[in-house]
C-alpha cells in the first residue's frame, strides 16, 4: 500500500513539475475566412523559446450571387518556427519566425478570376499570449510572410482557361490571429 501511494504522489508531482510545456491551439479568425481549419502543436524547450508545427486546410467550394458562381478560399499550409517569450514561456509577449509552405485556389470573390499555386518562403510575427487560466491562454498577433510564388491565373473557377502564369516574389500579411491556447 505504501508503495502505491508513493508511485501516485510521485506521478502527481511530476506531472505538477511537467505542467504548461505542451500547448495546442487554434485560430479563431481562420474560421472567418471560408471555414479554414486550423491547429497548431507548440512545445517549450527552455524558459524563453519554444517550437510550434502547425496546417491550415480549406477544401470548400461556395456558390454565391444570382447567378451562383464558385468561389474559392482553398488552401493547404504548413508551417514550422520559433517563438522567443521575453517573460515566461506561454505567458506575455513572444516574436516569432517561421518557414511556410502554401498550396492554393483562391477566387471567385471580387471577380471570376482565380489564382491558383505554391507559395514557400519565411515570416516574422509579433503576440501576445494571456493567461485566462493555467491551462487556457488566448492569443493574439500578427505578422508577415515572404518568399517566392508559382502561380496560374484562371479565367473562371471552373472553366480552365489559362490567362497567365509565371513566378514572382510576394509578401503578404500572415499569422493574424485571435487563437485559444490549451496548455499541458
Amino acid at each position: 500500500m505504501k508503495c502505491i501511494i508513493s508511485i501516485t504522489a510521485t506521478l502527481l508531482l511530476s506531472a505538477a513539475a511537467w505542467g504548461q510545456e505542451f500547448a495546442v491551439s487554434s485560430n479563431i479568425l481562420q474560421y472567418a475566412n471560408m471555414l479554414t481549419l486550423n491547429a497548431e502543436a507548440s512545445i517549450s524547450v527552455s524558459k524563453h523559446f519554444s517550437f510550434d508545427a502547425g496546417a491550415l486546410y480549406n477544401p470548400f467550394k461556395f456558390k454565391a450571387g444570382e447567378d451562383r458562381h464558385q468561389i474559392n478560399r482553398r488552401q493547404r499550409a504548413f508551417y514550422g518556427g520559433v517563438r522567443y517569450w521575453p517573460w515566461h514561456v506561454y505567458s506575455g509577449w513572444w516574436m516569432a519566425g517561421r518557414g511556410q509552405y502554401q498550396e492554393y485556389n483562391f477566387g471567385g470573390i471580387a471577380k471570376l478570376e482565380t489564382n491558383e499555386g505554391d507559395r514557400y518562403g519565411a515570416g516574422l510575427s509579433l503576440g501576445y499570449s494571456y493567461m485566462l487560466t493555467p491551462f487556457l491562454n488566448i492569443e493574439m498577433g500578427a505578422g508577415f510572410w515572404s518568399g517566392v510564388d508559382r502561380y496560374r491565373v484562371y479565367a473562371c473557377p471552373v472553366c480552365g482557361e489559362t490567362l497567365k502564369e509565371g513566378k514572382k516574389f510576394f509578401i503578404l500579411p500572415d499569422n493574424i490571429l485571435l487563437a485559444l491556447s490549451f496548455l499541458f
